[in-house]
């Protein structure tokens, strides 16, 4: 079956992933008629199970969310697909298990002895409204978007929602924002009640065949970062050596006008969490939502401080990105095993940077619909690493400025790329030559400078659904595109990584609690130097600063 679990720690992981689920419910095909099959095979990331008339077959996303208290807003444990006494058992619909119910049926409890206390429930939006009542719903806005429940197309299992307690989301008298309070929170909780056993043990066992799990960590500069890293140590003890463990690592902008002291706390529970997670994550990649100083990027239009809009355009890329392992065409889909393999060519680089184009679809004048158009990328261009516009790497600098987040330029400007993964959607493949390139999906390297290169190219465009903002934009009229869009993402391990460890340690360290400071330094400039191009040749920079 090729499953992928997914785990969601805190608000941006949970904005992301609900455009991610979002859009994977959009793939969705309900013909038996071969020819309108979906390109995607939708078993990789949902879970089958029944309504609780036992009848209907139901679909839903292979997750476990977590967040805080007072994040999830209207969004309830038990939905519309499952029975109202809570008890979701094994949550195929039979409504006959524990742990949901209501605690007056138990012979435990006497409910004349109970009061019970509860606060006013968070009122649906009115996206979620239409959706229930199947009208059409709303057009969304940043402002009109305040929990990510807010544009959620999908239901989830009962299982999927944990909520911690402890913590309250946006608290200024207890804030979760030091990557130790996280990391002691995990360890709180998983003495008690041990969280690999009560939340993800449950979607491990069903699937048949795992190919990976993915982490969506909403913080690598906060708290979450902390929670992730005990996390996936973990999850790697539980699945072994063998299995995957891609770690997608957000954090937030800062050089945005925040006070040097916040800045620097940032950057050093972001310092931790990458050290921790570069040791038990198969591949970790970095992400924040693009800065363009002095005007916008071209094409695009976002509002960085609306966690609905950023997180879309992270969502289209992280989505498009691993878009190879979820296809059903078995001749072009990759196994996340594979694409790790790919970019950790050399064996010690499991950190990527994400970058990303797109283009606006074309209409076919004869037949009056969206034309997919045909790829760009030519062998040379992969030869020498692809160069997109859209750079996701996030700013690792005290000062906040990000020089090395501008589109790239010359060839002066462009790093030397070991490895990449590079997936081409919405195109024709061009070449035909052979049965390897007409598969869609090819690895290959032509010389020993050439970086390693696993590519795919699909017809399947980027849907713009109605939940989704509309930051893709006509470059001409500025007006926003519709219906869909062409990506194409290049996942690279590159001697960029170096700088901005480099960078991260000369900015942070000095800083970090002197017992922690010499271990923290260390670990981060040996990360650096699996990436600095020529270092095992004799090179010295930055062996002893």
């Amino acid at each position: 079956m090729h499953e992928i679990i997914t785990i969601q720690l805190g608000q941006r992981a949970n904005y992301l992933a609900t455009h991610f689920w979002n859009t994977q419910e959009s793939y969705f095909t309900y013909s038996e008629n071969d020819e309108k099959l979906s390109q995607i095979n939708h078993d990789v990331h949902f879970r089958p199970g029944l309504s609780p008339d036992g009848k209907t077959e139901t679909f839903m996303p292979r997750t476990v969310i977590y967040d805080l208290k007072g994040a999830f807003g209207s969004m309830k444990k038990i939905n519309a697909l499952y029975e109202v006494d809570g008890g979701y058992g094994d949550g195929n619909g039979s409504g006959s298990g524990s742990g949901g119910g209501d605690p007056s049926s138990s012979s435990l409890w006497h409910p004349n002895k109970l009061t019970v206390q509860k606060s006013d429930p968070v009122p649906a939006s009115a996206y979620t409204l239409a959706l229930d009542a199947g009208l059409r719903p709303p057009t969304l806005t940043g402002s009109s978007v305040r929990y990510f429940s807010d544009f959620s197309r999908v239901y989830y299992h009962p299982r999927s929602v944990v909520q911690l307690n402890e913590y309250q989301a946006n608290s200024s008298v207890m804030p979760f924002e030091q990557h130790e309070t996280g990391a002691e929170l995990f360890a709180e909780l998983d003495r008690e009640h041990d969280l690999l056993d009560r939340d993800l043990r449950f979607f491990l066992e069903e699937a048949d065949c795992a190919q990976g799990l993915q982490v969506a960590v909403g913080g690598l500069d906060d708290a979450w970062g902390g929670f992730a890293g005990k996390l996936t140590e973990r999850v790697r003890d539980e699945v072994g050596t063998k299995t995957p463990v891609w770690v997608w690592g957000l954090q937030g902008a800062a050089g945005s006008g925040l006070p040097r002291e916040k800045r620097r706390l940032m950057l050093g529970n972001k310092a931790k969490a990458v050290v921790e997670l570069y040791k038990h994550a198969s591949m970790l990649v970095p992400l924040a939502v693009p800065e363009s100083r002095g005007g916008r990027i071209r094409g695009v239009k976002v509002d960085a401080a609306s966690l609905w809009e950023g997180m879309g355009l992270l969502a289209a890329g992280v989505e498009s990105a691993l878009l190879a392992t979820r296809l059903r065409d078995a001749s072009k889909r990759v196994s996340m095993g594979s694409l790790v393999d790919g970019l950790n060519a050399l064996g010690g680089q499991r950190m990527a940077g994400l970058r990303m184009a797109f283009e606006g679809r074309k209409m076919d004048e004869n037949e009056g619909r969206e034309g997919s158009g045909k790829r760009k990328l030519t062998e040379e261009e992969l030869s020498e690493g692809v160069r997109l516009g859209i750079s996701f790497d996030p700013v690792d600098r005290l000062d906040g400025h990000g020089g090395g987040r501008k589109p790239w330029g010359n060839g002066d400007e462009f790093p030397r790329v070991f490895s990449q993964v590079v997936t081409s959607r919405g195109y024709e493949d061009e070449e035909k030559e052979d049965d390897e390139s007409s598969s869609g999906m090819r690895m290959k390297r032509r010389s020993e400078y050439e970086p390693v290169t696993t590519s795919c190219t699909t017809t399947l465009p980027f849907p713009i659904l109605d939940s989704y903002p509309a930051v893709f934009r006509d470059e001409e009229s500025d007006e926003p595109l519709r219906g869909a869009v062409n990506i194409t993402t290049s996942l690279s391990a590159d001697s960029s990584v170096y700088k901005r460890l480099k960078t991260l340690r000369s900015d942070v360290v000095p800083y970090i609690a002197l017992e922690d400071r010499e271990t923290l330094g260390n670990d981060l400039m040996e990360m650096a130097d699996e990436y600095h191009e020529g270092w095992s040749s004799g090179s010295d920079d930055g062996e002893d600063d």
